[in-house]
């Protein structure tokens, strides 16, 4: 009875003043998916992927100059934007986005976080020292999130937090950016939340000591695009994340996700079907703690993927639910309540052996030693054949070209 009567307290503080439950960082069944870089040609508006409760985080993708004309930032988001040639701050190549700043602020009436991410495949980012990258912290603060700056491409509206897909530049001084932001969070109104999403070879070339030098809420570990992928069975290495999390990580309790491509075009290599992915998930959900849910890239190519979001939404929201009745505890003389299965679908099979995670991964330095550095941008030049990928070795892996950037499209530049 007073668990019942402290859980309903709990869910009860999560609700808002508009009766809308709260981001719960501390889930298992949450559904991050970027938006911004039109995947599949058909990108909607950002309040469309916000209609219901299938998303529960939006990166927005991407901040890729660090330093741009007029000493500001360069962000792209398709054709979200006006012409970004005309649409600019003066002196800059800054978009403006009206029309994205009212949308931020419906996905956060939702009860939705809405964050923005540094970087990209062709990111022209990185630091010459702490000091720079702490005075990045204070612009991006100043023009993004709780600061003031007369330049703000998305008006009174504050995003949630940052987001670091660092897959170019330097791999330096990016603790200090983290921790300045840090400081700028405490004492502020709001909760802020800084996350990034480092490849699954472990660690992380571009990201790997900021992830050890400073306190990140969560990591979409992008489990594509590289050998030890969820179509690499053999080589999938979550445990080693979930290993990170609770020995290295300087916050023990960041939220790992497994990052997965929204489609088979969404990626050179690594998708797989929702129920696969599902099955990945509900193992993560029951074996490992630091599990926070799960990262699609992106929202065009998993909404017009048969809603490949809603589908896998739906079952880590049944496998959370059917993992933490089994996981309660019972009293005598009560039963346990039955889990509620919200989707259509029958529960998905187990997972085939190929597929399923293995128990233990310590080769670190084998997964560092075999990194393929794609990104989670590449897609539409062709996929490895399922089987073809799951039985090649490491080294014969081949690097899938990039994708360029929708603005780079419009301008007819290419980089």
């Amino acid at each position: 009875m007073f668990l019942r009567g402290f859980a309903s307290l709990v869910s009860l503080a999560l609700i808002g003043l508009n009766g809308v439950l709260a981001f719960d960082l501390t889930r298992k069944d949450n559904l991050a998916v970027y938006w911004g870089q039109n995947g599949a040609g058909s990108q909607k508006n950002l309040a469309a992927y916000c209609a219901d409760s299938t998303i529960d985080v939006i990166p927005l993708a991407f901040l890729y100059i660090f330093r741009g004309t007029g000493g500001v930032p360069v962000m792209d988001f398709g054709s979200a934007c006006a012409d970004w040639n005309s649409d600019v701050f003066p002196g800059t190549d800054l978009i403006k986005c009206p029309s994205i700043a009212a949308d931020i602020k419906t996905c956060q009436s939702k009860g939705k976080i809405v964050t923005l991410s540094l970087g990209g495949a062709t990111g022209q980012v990185g630091f010459s020292s702490d000091s720079q990258a702490q005075q990045f912290a204070d612009q991006i603060w100043n023009m993004f999130l709780g600061g003031s700056s007369s330049t703000r491409p998305f008006g009174t509206s504050v995003l949630d937090g940052v987001d670091l897909d660092i897959e170019s530049g330097g791999a330096a001084h990016y603790a200090a950016f983290v921790n300045q932001l840090r400081s700028h969070f405490n004492g502020a109104s709001k909760k802020f939340f800084i996350t990034a999403a480092p490849q699954c070879p472990f660690p992380d070339a571009s990201i790997g000591d900021a992830l050890n030098g400073a306190s990140f809420d969560a990591v979409y570990v992008q489990f594509y695009n590289n050998f030890c992928g969820l179509n690499h069975a053999s080589d999938y290495n979550f445990a080693t994340w979930d290993n990170w999390a609770k020995t290295k990580s300087p916050n023990k309790n960041v939220k790992v996700y497994i990052g997965a491509p929204g489609s088979p075009d969404a990626a050179g290599d690594g998708y797989v079907s929702s129920s696969t992915l599902a099955n990945f998930a509900a193992q993560a959900q029951k074996q490992f703690s630091s599990f926070g849910g799960v990262m699609l890239w992106d929202a065009d190519t998993a909404f017009t993927n048969n809603r490949f979001d809603k589908a896998i939404k739906t079952a880590i929201v049944s496998s959370g639910q059917q993992f933490a009745a089994a996981s309660a505890p019972h009293h005598e003389g009560t039963s346990a309540p039955a889990a509620t299965v919200t989707h259509a679908a029958s529960k998905p099979p187990a997972a085939p052996a190929h597929t399923s995670a293995p128990q233990n991964q310590n080769d670190d330095d084998n997964d560092n030693k075999n990194k393929n550095n794609d990104n989670k941008d590449n897609g539409n030049q062709g996929n490895v054949s399922k089987v073809q990928a799951e039985q090649a070795p490491h080294d014969e892996l081949k690097q899938e070209p990039r994708r360029s950037y929708s603005r780079f499209f419009r301008s007819g530049l290419n980089l």
